[in-house]
């Protein structure tokens, strides 16, 4: 998910490799040879995400979020992102919050949710079981941050995986650097047509030397290391996670609000790394 869309986008910047569609009946992604689990949320506690591995992210709540996305993120609220049979269930609702102290005029509610000061990486396997949400409107996305203080695009970012409900057959992974500013990143797409029905596993692959995303085992877009310095590469420092259901916005466009409530359903989160 993009942290700023600028008006002027430079479409030639923009490369996009469409591959074949993954079988839609593989749920065991394999895990690279050599690398081993360092991290996971199987998300077993029912209630509030674990406060150890999650934190609330609401910065933009009172001055509105970025990509004109319509929504408020509320913090431990049940009714926008708990655990339950073995799930985070994050939902998106049309409602106004109204009575919170950072409301910031939205319409809708929904949750964000990052590893930012719990857990942060540098180069690993990320893979992320989950169904998608349907719906015209909706946003959701799985994604990292630099953890420093450089400012976007500058600290880099990983969208693992980014979908819109008016095209819920697509799927999306792109990169963002400064040597990609004001252009819509560096990406590939995939075509996967149930999955706002079925589970499927979004997956990251992030080395010194490239960067592989794909769903369950198929990779199908990979951004190889340019060796041209920080500002097309600036993957080799931490980076922390991010979970959320936006709505609206510039990608997601119209809404309708027939669908509310609706939700996407993440059965696990894992991170391995290399045994060295």
């Amino acid at each position: 998910m993009r942290t700023v869309i600028y008006r002027q986008y430079n479409l030639l910047c923009f490369a996009f490799f469409v591959f074949a569609a993954p079988t839609a009946g593989a749920q065991e992604a394999k895990i690279p040879e050599g690398y081993r689990l360092v991290w996971s949320d199987e998300f077993d506690r029912a209630g509030l995400p674990d406060p150890a591995k999650w934190v609330y992210d609401t910065e933009g709540n009172k001055s509105g979020w970025y990509n004109n996305e319509k929504q408020y993120y509320a913090v431990k609220r049940r009714k926008n992102g708990r655990g339950k049979d073995g799930k985070l269930i994050i939902t998106a609702r049309k409602e106004r919050l109204t009575s919170a102290s950072d409301y910031g005029g939205q319409n809708y509610t929904s949750a964000r949710l990052i590893t930012r000061g719990k857990a942060a990486w540098v180069y690993g396997h990320f893979a992320i079981r989950a169904r998608l949400p349907c719906g015209r409107g909706t946003w959701p996305a799985f994604w990292m941050l630099g953890a420093d203080k450089t400012p976007w695009p500058e600290n880099g970012e990983i969208d693992i995986m980014e979908q819109v409900g008016s095209a819920p057959d697509k799927i999306k992974g792109t990169i963002h650097t400064k040597a990609t500013a004001r252009t819509f990143g560096i990406g590939g797409e995939t075509v996967l047509s149930d999955a706002c029905r079925r589970f499927h596993i979004y997956t990251l692959t992030w080395t010194p030397t490239a960067i592989s995303i794909g769903v369950n085992g198929h990779s199908y877009f990979t951004y190889k290391n340019p060796q041209e310095g920080s500002s097309s590469w600036p993957f080799d420092t931490p980076h922390f996670l991010l979970l959320n259901l936006a709505i609206g916005g510039d990608m997601a466009g119209k809404i309708d609000d027939a669908i509310f409530p609706v939700s996407m359903d993440i059965d696990y989160v894992r991170v391995y790394q290399k045994v060295n």
